[in-house]
């Protein structure tokens, strides 16, 4: 890889050397204007009138292209001289970072030697599987990010922020399975904030991977719950959002079991339930949804139930809306040729109830309404 080094003072030194040089040809020419643009007939006979006519225009032609080349020099000055201050302002600017950069370092050093954790600077994100954010400076900073999880895994926790300013790292993501049956993993917590500043938002919950006839009876994974949003500052500051829950996996084709629960969204503000997984294609229940978050103030949806197997099995029950907010509960999961209905979830709050399934069309009982 090449390297280009600029001295600002060098190029400044050049611009000035070309202006100069532009000048000293402008003045040139403005002094050989007159004499090769007007030049008088030797004689009164054509010749000598056509002869003094053709170096005239020669030398109109070339103050012409002379003005359009001092044009294109005054403009190459100019950039070089943008350039310069460029330059030295990017040096400037580094030389202040830098030297904010060092104090940062004095002042955090004791800190992190005896506590491990700066007093003042941003969290650093997690970057392995599941790791959490790290969080912000004891005083002053954002809590890192935690990073999605692998297979099957919970994401990491988001890292808090500092007691007096700062907002709360994101949880990060569940992590989906990838063997039948396989339960999704949940979303991580949003870190808190302390003083001012915003609570971290909930990771969110991933789907529940499907059944197969050969693996647990062909039941589909349960969904991940969602992250617990953090929490906001003290004096000022907004909660963080919960992650939503995921969805079920489905249950297998042919013989197989019921689909996974959605899982349950996560504390603190406005966070749904997952949906429950449908049944087995023939033989098979739905999965229940998960309930909507829980916490003052929310007002998470629960997730509707599964739909039953084509010939035989339940519906889901919907889940319940979130306690401690207003939530409306979920629909009950729909029965197709025999089978009940699921019941619909209860909404809280005011919130009205989730509806229930339908029968099947052979056999079986109709959900009942969510209260």
């Amino acid at each position: 890889m090449s390297f280009v080094l600029a001295v600002p003072e060098a190029v400044n030194a050049a611009a000035a050397e070309l202006a100069g040089l532009g000048s000293v040809i402008g003045a040139a020419n403005a002094a050989a204007a007159v004499p090769t643009t007007a030049l008088a007939a030797a004689a009164g006979d054509e010749v000598s009138v056509a002869l003094a006519a053709l170096f005239g225009s020669h030398g109109q032609e070339y103050q012409s292209l002379s003005a359009q080349v001092a044009r294109l020099q005054d403009e190459f000055v100019r950039n070089l001289q943008a350039g310069s201050h460029a330059y030295a302002a990017a040096e400037a600017t580094n030389a202040v970072a830098a030297a904010e950069e060092q104090v940062l370092a004095l002042v955090n050093a004791p800190s992190r030697a005896l506590t491990g954790r700066a007093l003042i600077g941003d969290g650093a994100n997690g970057t392995s599987p599941g790791q959490a954010g790290r969080d912000g400076g004891w005083l002053w900073g954002n809590g890192g990010n935690g990073a999605p999880g692998a297979a099957g895994q919970a994401g990491g926790r988001g890292g808090d922020a500092g007691l007096l300013w700062g907002s709360g790292g994101a949880g990060g993501a569940g992590g989906r399975g990838i063997f039948a049956g396989q339960a999704g993993g949940a979303g991580g917590a949003g870190g808190n904030a302390w003083l001012l500043g915003n609570g971290g938002i909930g990771g969110a919950g991933a789907a529940g991977q499907d059944g197969q006839a050969a693996f647990r009876s062909g039941a589909g994974g349960a969904g991940g719950a969602g992250g617990v949003g953090g929490m906001g500052g003290l004096l000022a500051g907004v909660g963080g959002i919960g992650g939503n829950g995921a969805a079920g996996g489905a249950g297998a084709n042919g013989v197989g079991g019921a689909g996974g629960a959605g899982g349950a969204g996560g504390l603190g503000s406005v966070a749904n339930g997952g949906v429950g997984g449908n049944g087995a294609y023939l033989f098979g229940s739905g999965g229940a949804g998960g309930n909507g978050g829980s916490g003052a103030g929310a007002a998470g949806i629960g997730g509707s139930g599964g739909g039953g197997g084509l010939l035989l099995g339940n519906g889901g029950a919907g889940g319940n809306g979130a306690p401690g907010g207003t939530g409306a509960g979920g629909a009950g999961g729909n029965a197709v040729l025999i089978g009940n209905g699921g019941n619909g979830g209860a909404g809280t709050g005011g919130a009205p109830g989730g509806p229930g399934g339908r029968r099947g069309l052979l056999f079986g009982s109709n959900g009942v309404n969510g209260p």
